[in-house]
């Protein structure tokens, strides 16, 4: 099946690109610069690109994103520390940001007649983010399949939307993964905080698969106080 993958150069994206690669699926990435807070990740999702010898689309979103307004990745608004299923983590939502994205890769897809359109969602960002749940894939894939009726046949590929990113690091790592170029970090410093949301899951998903963590962090034990202020 040839899949188009939305990649941000993320952790869960870059580990997906990797598992369709190994299982010979993979036709191209698509990553998307909405004018987002940084784009370092924009620069691992190139480099996978490069890794598995695909094409690498980069659309440009930023007269979007501008619209996009008070959210920490588009505004200027402070990115909490903390853990990721914390109520003051709804700062990061973008508006639609899935939605939006996955319109533009099913295009994609169908011009380039690939089968599917891939994306990384998983159980971790339900929580926060409505356009990572299985309600929202669900009716989209529907609301697609209606959209290209008669012109193309693309469906959507969500493998980890049931599953944990604990679970993701687990396959990435059996399709040898290069962890260390992959970029979750919110806050886009010279190395990923360790702090923000996204730092804590991806370290928490580590230890809780059993897998070592190669990443840099600029506080790399804050995780274990954010885990355990969210169990109590």
């Amino acid at each position: 099946m040839k899949t188009t993958l939305v990649c941000s150069g993320g952790l869960d994206s870059v580990s997906l690109a990797h598992v369709l690669a190994d299982q010979g699926g993979l036709s191209r990435l698509v990553s998307f610069d909405y004018g987002q807070r940084h784009t370092r990740e924009l620069d691992f999702a190139a480099a996978c690109a490069k890794r598995l010898g695909v094409p690498h689309h980069v659309i440009d979103l930023r007269s979007v994103g501008v619209t996009l307004t008070g959210s920490a990745l588009t505004d200027d608004l402070d990115v909490p520390d903390g853990h990721y299923e914390e109520e003051s983590m709804k700062v990061t939502v973008v508006p639609n940001r899935n939605a939006i994205m996955l319109t533009v890769a099913y295009g994609i897809a169908a011009a380039q007649g690939d089968d599917a359109v891939a994306t990384a969602v998983h159980g971790g960002d339900h929580f926060i983010y409505p356009d990572c749940r299985p309600a929202f894939t669900d009716a989209f894939d529907t609301m697609q399949r209606a959209a290209l009726d008669g012109h193309a046949d693309v469906e959507l590929h969500v493998p980890f939307v049931h599953r944990s990113k604990a679970d993701i690091v687990a396959e990435g790592a059996r399709v040898n993964t290069p962890f260390d170029q992959t970029w979750s970090c919110y806050k886009g410093g010279a190395l990923q905080c360790g702090r923000c949301g996204t730092c804590v899951e991806r370290r928490e998903a580590f230890d809780l698969a059993g897998v070592p963590d190669p990443t840099v962090y600029a506080d790399p034990d804050f995780w274990r106080q954010a885990v355990e202020r969210k169990r109590a």
